[in-house]
């Protein structure tokens, strides 16, 4: 059996469609999101519409929260964008959305979420050092996960870098599937600000294959889209950052 797993979509319907449609060529019929689906200069309405008529299984990630709940004057550009944009029904599916789900593939357990299964706002895998994210030491990724039950395989977005990390204590495989839709991010929040880079323009996704209850491959996809549109869509809303990071896959 296989799965797909997309993430951090960010509003970027163009990329969107186009793992879907790779998915789609690839016969596979398991799709489960983990969250950050509409915040970004893009195209969040369209998104929300193509995401709820699918109704894949989907986490809420710290963005999806902030557009549900926060108070509008307190909100970056691109959640304030995405709330302004959106229609009540999308606003309302974002803040019903679970922070974690429990899903089964071919009897391998697997634990899904947005950044760590206790923080929505937290990196699993990664630590901001010198500006920059780096992979954390094993110890720290273990504290981060806590008990994973009976989980095989812990799926996490919201770095938006695709990594894959094997933990011996507890036994478990750790996946993040890159992005979707933004590439190349830079994060000004204290204590330690930082940027995230893939390095390349391309909408990122994984593939997760198991059976007789043990996992037999995991693929990283990268699918090239018309990422110079999407650029122009954010450099039309004032985000220069975004243009640049949408084309090159850096953020600075």
């Amino acid at each position: 059996m296989r799965l797909a797993v997309i993430a951090d979509i960010h509003g970027n319907v163009l990329a969107l469609d186009a793992v879907l449609a790779d998915i789609a060529a690839r016969d596979l019929t398991r799709i489960v999101n983990l969250g950050d689906c509409v915040s970004g200069p893009l195209w969040p309405r369209e998104t929300a519409e193509r995401l709820m008529a699918l109704d894949l299984p989907t986490v809420r990630g710290n963005h999806d929260r902030w557009v549900a709940t926060e108070d509008p004057e307190k909100m970056y550009f691109s959640d304030r964008f995405a709330l302004d944009e959106l229609p009540a029904e999308a606003i309302a599916w974002l803040g019903g959305l679970p922070t974690m789900l429990d899903l089964d593939l071919a009897g391998v357990g697997i634990r899904a979420f947005h950044a760590t299964p206790a923080d929505d706002n937290r990196y699993l895998m990664e630590d901001a050092t010198g500006g920059r994210l780096v992979q954390a030491g094993a110890e720290s990724m273990r504290h981060r996960l806590g008990d994973p039950g009976s989980a095989r395989l812990a799926l996490c977005g919201h770095s938006h870098l695709a990594r894959l990390i094997e933990l011996e204590t507890p036994a478990v495989t750790l996946l993040n599937p890159g992005s979707v839709g933004c590439p190349a991010y830079s994060d000004p929040t204290p204590p330690e600000p930082h940027v995230s880079e893939v390095g390349s323009p391309h909408a990122r996704y994984a593939i997760v294959s198991a059976a007789d209850g043990a996992l037999t491959s995991i693929d990283m996809v990268a699918v090239p889209y018309d990422w110079k549109a999407a650029a122009a869509r954010a450099a039309e809303l004032g985000r220069q950052d975004w243009a640049r990071g949408l084309t090159s896959g850096f953020a600075k």
